[in-house]
């Protein structure tokens, strides 16, 4: 007897504000429950631009471009989660607070950049500076300086866990991952089977985050060694800058780390290395309600659109990297 390998597909999700959006092969949806318990859905059609051209399918390319596509399609569905929140908060307290409730969207969004430039960008770079002399040792620096990163990281992680509205959105991630669980294996589409899956997935982004946080140490540290090389001399204003320049490409070589460790799952060493990101979802997911697995489903769902029927009852291994 010949058992059929599960086929592949792109398939990915991200929690947003009380909903989840789930990308699949030619679209994205996602599904927002508004305060009344309706559920709100936005469905676009979406072709990768690496599928028009067979160049950016090449490793550490395709890893770009999946970068700054999940980050365009993140952003603009966290938008659309945002603007069915102050909507309804609108209806509730009346057309006078509209432009109040946009410009303090606007302002957290401000202060969340730079508070990630500060902990992750910036900070690393001028305590590891400051507090030791090893500016011209350009893997002692980016050892010390890529461990606080991650420190603040962890430390980050936590501090925001804590928060109400943040075990929600925890929740609604732990809601997609039991979904793509669910859709990958067969079973029916359904809150009552989803919620014998795991809330833990190798191909999440928190891992591909850890990942990215690994991969900047060495590639960091290669580019300030060719610095050094070159000027004879490195400063803290020429780390900043080089390494901002370089995130792009280290992304792009964590996505393929990523890849590799979600293909060799199932081998010890593959299990090895992706037990740190598993480890951190334990913070940046949560069990979610029968309410929130079920905005979930609608989100998968309404991003097939009509071919949904085409995939029920199919076993998958899905590629993507949320």
């Amino acid at each position: 007897m010949i058992t059929k390998e599960p086929k592949k597909i792109l398939v990915g999700g991200q929690a947003v504000i009380e909903g989840v959006m789930m990308r699949v092969p030619g679209a994205y949806a996602t599904a927002v429950r508004k305060p009344d318990g309706t559920i709100e859905t936005n469905r676009h059609e979406f072709t990768s631009v690496a599928e028009k051209h067979s160049l950016l399918k090449r490793p550490i390319l395709r890893g770009m471009v999946s970068l700054f596509e999940s980050l365009k399609i993140g952003l603009g569905t966290l938008q659309f989660s945002a603007d069915v929140a102050i909507q309804a908060e609108e209806e509730a307290q009346g057309k006078e607070h509209k432009e109040e409730n946009k410009f303090v969207s606007g302002l957290t969004m401000v202060f969340a950049l730079l508070l990630g430039f500060a902990l992750f960008g910036f900070l690393p770079l001028y305590i590891t500076t400051e507090l030791l002399s090893i500016g011209k040792n350009a893997f002692a620096f980016n050892i010390v300086a890529g461990l606080w990163r991650i420190g603040f990281f962890l430390v980050y992680l936590w501090v925001i866990s804590l928060m109400k509205d943040i075990q929600r959105l925890f929740q609604y991630h732990g809601a997609e991952h039991k979904i793509v669980f669910m859709f990958e294996s067969g079973n029916d589409l359904t809150v009552e089977n989803s919620q014998n899956f795991e809330t833990f997935h190798p191909r999440c982004g928190t891992s591909f985050v850890f990942i990215v946080l690994l991969a900047s140490i060495l590639m960091f540290a290669l580019i300030d060694t060719a610095i050094i090389a070159i000027v004879g001399n490195i400063t803290l204003p020429m780390r900043l800058v080089f390494h901002l320049l370089m995130l792009p490409i280290v992304s792009g070589v964590g996505y393929e780390f990523l890849k590799l460790t979600a293909k060799y799952q199932h081998s010890w060493w593959g299990r090895s290395l992706s037990a740190p990101g598993l480890w951190l979802q334990r913070i940046t997911t949560k069990p979610p309600s029968d309410e929130q697995l079920e905005v979930a489903i609608i989100a998968l769902k309404t991003a097939f659109g009509d071919s949904y029927d085409n995939y029920v009852g199919q076993k998958f291994v899905a590629e993507a990297v949320e």
